[in-house]
């Protein structure tokens, strides 16, 4: 189904490539920052929002990373002040993921007062000792102090950010933390398995066998989030996320991340920065990887896209089926002819069967969704519909 070529684009992201070191764990693009380039960085972005402007009126933003908090006072007045300027502010959800050793009382302030409403804070774990293995700059202490700033400043929307199957990591460290984590009263809880990706430094110490991997251990520990989350009044809606609030018709919390609703129910956004993608009309863009070339491209005044691909309209409704799968609620059949035009039954018949035999699926009148053991093998699953 063809969206509407008039109607402008409700979701942006922006990705922000600077950390004050990198983690050991990590696979997205980034870098350890200094400052002449962040300078550099600001005006380059500066320069693709306006580019993009008039296509956008953002319900969601959300500036992700690295380590957005990172920006100081002076750069992040720069890229609002643009922003408000070119009518880009006033999203129903602003998102801004921060590092607990990043926050501080004036930032806060200044985000504040112009709309971003949500904060995400990348606190990974609660043990000292953990943190330290990640190459994570915060300590606990830290955490709990940041998560003080951002009460005051008026953030009444804060996400926390936890790891499990962390290498050392026992089930007696991952209890604590959800106890801390739970206690602190957030209204939404994102968590994931450590993943090694390659060219990490993690996943090069697993190589040369420095430890493995507890598979029973991690699976305990996925089972015990879902079950903590409960008891503290959180409500899962996606493999990874929870949020409290009054559930809707299809058991979304009003807390979800309505940023990462949209990715999953296959809508359209912009995606500006280094190495960011985007997905506007049926095409999908990817920037450069590469801060320099970046900043290059658009100081000559273009986007800096490296490739860009028009989907066609069946290899677009199976990525959208693989997303939405993500959530617990699945599938509605309704929702999903309305969004891509097909009807999930008829293309997908022998997928579905194999995931009804397999226990992983369940399938009603309306809807199609995962099993609590099929989420938990949703990206095999997810991959069974891409075309």
């Amino acid at each position: 189904m063809s969206e509407n070529p008039t109607t402008p684009v409700t979701s942006l992201y922006v990705h922000v490539p600077f950390c004050a070191q990198k983690c050991e764990y990590c696979a997205f693009y980034s870098e350890a920052s200094s400052g002449e380039l962040i300078n550099r960085y600001t005006a380059a972005l500066v320069r693709e929002l306006e580019i993009v402007a008039g296509d956008l009126k953002p319900k969601t933003i959300f500036f992700g990373g690295g380590t957005p908090s990172l920006l100081n006072l002076r750069q992040w007045e720069s890229i609002l002040r643009t922003m408000e300027k070119l009518n880009l502010l006033g999203a129903e959800e602003f998102t801004i993921e921060s590092n607990p050793a990043t926050v501080s009382a004036d930032k806060c302030k200044l985000l504040r007062d112009f709309g971003v409403n949500r904060i995400s804070m990348g606190v990974q774990s609660l043990d000292e000792k953990l943190l330290d293995r990640l190459g994570r700059i915060h300590s606990r202490e830290q955490v709990f102090k940041s998560f003080d700033i951002l009460r005051k400043a008026g953030f009444d929307n804060v996400n926390l950010d936890l790891m499990f199957a962390i290498p050392t990591q026992t089930m007696a460290i991952w209890r604590a933390t959800l106890d801390e984590a739970m206690a602190m009263q957030s209204e939404h809880l994102s968590s994931y398995e450590v993943i090694y990706e390659d060219d990490t430094p993690l996943f090069h110490q697993l190589q040369a066998g420095e430890f493995s991997v507890d598979e029973n251990l991690a699976c305990e520990m996925y089972e015990e989030l879902i079950s903590r989350s409960a008891t503290a009044g959180f409500r899962q809606y996606e493999i990874a996320n929870f949020g409290r609030g009054e559930p809707d018709a299809h058991g979304v919390p009003t807390r979800a991340c309505k940023h990462n609703l949209n990715y999953w129910r296959g809508g359209s956004y912009y995606g500006l920065g280094p190495s960011a993608t985007g997905y506007v009309r049926g095409v999908r863009t990817k920037n450069w990887a590469n801060t320099q070339l970046y900043c290059e491209q658009l100081e000559k005044g273009k986007r800096a896209i490296e490739s860009s691909e028009e989907l066609s309209p069946l290899r677009r409704a199976g990525e959208t089926a693989a997303f939405g799968l993500r959530m617990n609620a699945g599938w509605p059949f309704a929702e999903f002819q309305r969004v891509t035009g097909f009807d999930l039954r008829g293309e997908w018949e022998e997928e579905i069967q194999k995931l009804l035999e397999r226990g992983w699926a369940k399938i009603s009148e309306d809807r199609f969704h995962l099993t609590h053991q099929g989420l938990r093998f949703a990206d095999a699953a997810a991959e069974m519909f891409l075309r």
